[in-house]
């Protein structure tokens, strides 16, 4: 199941870039997460790759809890994350791209998940249509609550 959502933000790059990557306070930028627990700090030269934390977040209703990682980065255009659970491998891709607009860059989510299980495979195949719209909902609402957040900042 690929999904993918994005906003553009009436700053720089940087500016994003300092609001998407405090994994710590996201909790107080993004009102679905409830928690932000981090269990391992990044181990890169870039400083990011490798952190590790537990998030617990609203979905669906339901509170969840999933243990999420940096797989790469690259400061003001990037980051990949991973989890796995419940039979599945789910890849997120948090880009920043410039619209070509002076001061205006596009961040967007491109969300995979990836079943492995026979079980997941089954569940992705009967559910799926269920959840897409939902979590398409969930993506574009999490991005919003960024973009309120940093067009919020003084410049």
């Amino acid at each position: 199941m690929k999904l993918t959502a994005s906003v553009d933000i009436h700053a720089s790059a940087e500016r994003i870039w300092h609001v998407i990557s405090n994994i710590e306070q996201a909790g107080e930028v993004i009102e679905g997460i409830q928690s932000i627990e981090i269990l391992k700090k990044a181990d890169s030269e870039d400083g990011f790759t490798g952190l590790k934390w537990r998030e617990t977040r609203t979905m669906f209703g339901k509170t969840a809890t999933e243990v999420m990682w940096i797989t790469e980065a690259k400061a003001n255009g990037f980051y990949r994350t991973q989890a796995e659970s419940h039979g599945a491998i789910y890849k997120t891709l948090v880009k920043i791209d410039d619209t070509g607009s002076d001061d205006t860059h596009r961040l967007s989510y491109e969300f995979d998940g990836i079943p492995v299980t026979v079980g997941a495979k089954i569940a992705q195949f009967l559910l799926a249509p269920l959840f897409v719209g939902g979590t398409r909902k969930a993506l574009q609402k999490d991005l919003n609550d960024i973009k309120r957040a940093v067009e919020s900042q003084p410049a």
